[in-house]
């Protein structure tokens, strides 16, 4: 009887993970405005209108900057830990971090060597 109890939790588990994230989708659709104007179609950026050709150049190179902050940002995050547990770690882990840092060492070399990180 307890494997019953067991799986009746596992089961109402998924179903409020399914039904907390439709919820809000379900409740914007509901009361969302349906009458499309002139205004409401308009291109909105930043509160400026947009005069001329809104087509413009735009350099790949921030979107450079911040993958590669992101990257570095993640492995902070993912190495705090790893740190920490320095002392009870076994042969495995330990080289499994080296090889991480290792890794991310060889993109920011690769990062560097293709002047990626200069900025103009």
């Amino acid at each position: 009887m307890t494997a019953v109890n067991e799986w009746a939790f596992i089961g109402i588990f998924l179903a409020v993970a399914w039904v907390l994230p439709a919820a809000p989708l379900l409740v914007s659709w509901i009361f969302r405005p349906r009458r499309a104007n002139a205004i409401k179609m308009q291109t909105y950026e930043c509160g400026v209108e947009t005069v001329g050709d809104t087509w413009v150049q735009f350099k790949v190179q921030y979107y450079i900057y911040g993958l590669i902050f992101l990257v570095f940002d993640v492995e902070l995050v993912l190495l705090f830990p790893w740190a920490l547990a320095y002392n009870q770690l076994d042969f495995f882990a330990f080289g499994a971090g080296l090889l991480f840092i290792f890794l991310l060492a060889d993109a920011l070399v690769y990062a560097w060597r293709k002047n990626a990180l200069e900025w103009a």
